[in-house]
């Protein structure tokens, strides 16, 4: 072995000493701890649950929650297994109907079975998607405008204010009495529920974006603003080519913000006005005080934590694909 390559050996080996302690700090902090963290609250979990007695019974531990689980699948399996075998009777009759006689008009009649859980959470994300989405249209061009207009700002901000911290609660009954006395329809588009549930949560998650969005396009940099008047673009391009831009890690942060909102809003609506949902779900498990219920409704307060996480994380990718600026926080 030459001088040189003994000598490259010596100098290469702190290199891969520091790159792989580097891999076993990030591989810690993201595997090792959060999975230490999470057996650590299973077992306190776990020791709790033994010690709470309630009228349906012990409190449910993660092993009961885990059954439960497993019990809300199979009664999804089975009910589409029913529902395919209504349409494949169905669709023979049909055939034999029409086989006897041409010029009979099938009649395609709709599953009524019941909801399972996971039927629920599609209803629910369709939802909140929905609400958001509504919510974002009205806000964002809102926002934008109060930032650019102080005057428009001084004359909104005390409305936004007043009716920003006003509960789903509050809102649901006054929207369910105006979507009664407006929507009516012999064959509606959509259910009742739907809007309703749709206009508490649009109406709720309005705020956190209009304000985040204004505060984004008021505190649009000096040098910037000069760029536009320099360049003598008129307002729309403004908008286009330099507020935006500018202001899109504000924008997201207050979307985040009223996502994180409109779940939490539409729980509670499906809750109290009983529409089809995941918060639905939990109030008939409630309601129901059978000996499994208590673990059914930890199942789904797990479901609607997980997917409340995910909404977040679904929108910060959505901002750091975005934004210029790719170094955005995973906070």
């Amino acid at each position: 072995m030459s001088i040189s390559s003994l000598s490259n050996k010596l100098t290469s080996a702190p290199s891969t000493n520091v790159n792989f302690a580097k891999y076993f700090h990030s591989l810690r902090k993201v595997i090792l701890l959060p999975v230490i963290g999470i057996l650590v609250f299973l077992m306190l979990w776990s020791m709790t649950a033994k010690n709470i007695h309630t009228s349906l019974g012990d409190f449910p531990g993660p092993n009961a929650v885990f059954q439960q689980f497993n019990s809300l699948y199979h009664e999804h399996v089975t009910e589409r297994e029913k529902a395919d075998k209504f349409y494949d009777r169905q669709e023979a009759r049909n055939a034999a109907r029409v086989e006897a006689d041409p010029s009979y008009e099938p009649k395609i009649r709709k599953y009524t079975g019941k909801e399972t859980f996971f039927d629920q959470i599609i209803t629910s994300l369709f939802t909140v998607t929905a609400g958001f989405l509504l919510a974002a249209i009205i806000a964002i061009p809102l926002g934008i405008a109060t930032g650019l207009s102080k005057n428009l700002n001084a004359a909104i901000n005390p409305i936004i204010q007043v009716f920003k911290p006003v509960s789903p609660l509050a809102w649901l009954p006054l929207v369910t009495m105006v979507v009664s006395a407006l929507y009516v329809s012999d064959d509606p588009l959509v259910s009742k529920s739907f809007v309703n549930s749709l206009l508490t949560v649009t109406l709720c998650s309005l705020w956190p974006m209009v304000i985040n969005t204004s505060i984004g396009v008021s505190s649009l940099d000096d040098d910037l603003n000069n760029v536009s008047r320099v360049l003598r673009l008129p307002m729309h391009k403004h908008i286009q080519k330099i507020v935006l831009p500018a202001s899109v890690p504000m924008i997201f942060t207050g979307m985040r913000l009223s996502f994180g909102v409109a779940w939490m809003v539409l729980i509670a609506a499906e809750m109290l006005a009983q529409n089809p949902g995941l918060g639905k779900f939990v109030w008939d498990e409630f309601q129901n005080g059978s000996s499994d219920s208590l673990a059914r409704i930890m199942a789904a307060v797990i479901v609607i934590g997980l997917i409340g996480f995910v909404l977040d994380r679904g929108m910060l990718q959505l901002q750091r694909f975005a934004s210029w600026d790719k170094s955005t926080t995973t906070v």
